[in-house]
């Protein structure tokens, strides 16, 4: 299954990468969508969307809840991003990717499109971190953790309106602030590889991403907690509906993302932080995509030449 979501994502990532820059993000997000689903759906293997597009009543395809693939073998549940960072593809920014994460049925959180709260890092600091304390504190535990001066710190924060206060609290201590555009996702991973350069990403995104991240940071001996941040009633009833019981308990990633036999892949659409974007050529295109296994702790990158022309029979 490993090659074959590399497959899916690979398929994704070329489609939307044909609108990279044009400023259509409705057609790169569609393109994403569809590809993915057509490659899902000729697998040998039963899969269901737990962190999709929508509710079944929003969005066509890859909602919430649909199966794909062609029914038999083992279930499994998808968490996936067809086009991770939607604005980035279309205006030709950093970080975009398309992003699959699967495992057993039950195995996500089956967060709902809210906030969330998050601080994420690597594996020499997983056991520093506790979300229910100042951010402050854990500046200070991830410092000691990783034998840094406060100075050698590396945040990356989404550039929003919403961490203005955060990002003046963190430049009074003296760390460094990486702002993203967009793209946490792949800020979150990026904490766990050492040739980033990202010490902690903390802040406020996207809920279903943090599932994503943890998948991802699992997988690579790293920790992302988060708490949901709900805007009003109806996203806290909405996530009543999907299952969560406690709409103020911090999970820890082997909360967001459960078990031992979790995979995640994704492949680039535009440069970024973990991978190359998609590069087109007269002869073909270029992809870059990685992919993860927690059961065998292993981190595999590909490189991929996709011909136009199969070439003399």
């Amino acid at each position: 299954m490993a090659l074959e979501m590399v497959r899916v994502t690979e398929a994704a990532a070329l489609s939307c990468a044909q609108w990279m820059g044009r400023g259509d993000k409705d057609s790169a997000d569609r393109a994403a969508v569809e590809s993915m689903r057509e490659r899902f759906n000729a697998l040998d293997f039963n899969g269901t969307v737990v962190i999709g597009e929508g509710e079944r009543d929003e969005a066509p395809m890859l909602f919430i809840g649909e199966k794909v693939g062609k029914g038999t073998g083992k279930a499994m549940d998808i968490a996936l991003d067809p086009l991770e960072c939607t604005d980035s593809c279309a205006y030709g920014r950093p970080n975009a990717m398309s992003v699959v994460a699967l495992g057993p049925s039950g195995c996500f959180l089956h967060a709902p499109d809210t906030y969330m709260e998050k601080i994420a890092v690597g594996y020499q600091a997983r056991e520093a971190i506790d979300l229910n304390k100042p951010f402050e504190t854990n500046l200070q535990q991830i410092r000691e953790a990783k034998k840094m001066k406060m100075e050698e710190l590396t945040i990356a924060v989404l550039d929003r309106p919403r961490h203005n206060d955060l990002i003046a609290r963190i430049r009074k201590l003296g760390a460094r602030i990486r702002l993203i555009s967009d793209g946490d996702v792949s800020a979150a991973i990026a904490t766990a590889r050492p040739d980033t350069g990202v010490d902690v990403l903390m802040g406020i995104g996207g809920a279903p991403e943090g599932v994503l991240a943890a998948a991802a940071l699992r997988c690579l001996g790293g920790e992302i907690q988060g708490k949901l941040r709900f805007q009003n009633n109806e996203e806290r009833e909405r996530a009543t509906r999907m299952g969560v019981k406690d709409l103020d308990k911090t999970y820890k990633s082997d909360e967001l993302a459960m078990g031992h036999e979790l995979m995640f892949c994704a492949t680039g659409v535009t440069d970024g932080e973990l991978l190359d974007g998609v590069r087109f050529s007269r002869e073909g295109s270029n992809t870059h995509s990685v992919v993860m296994r927690l059961q065998t702790r292993t981190i595999r990158f590909i490189e991929t030449f996709h011909h136009y022309h199969s070439g003399p029979e």
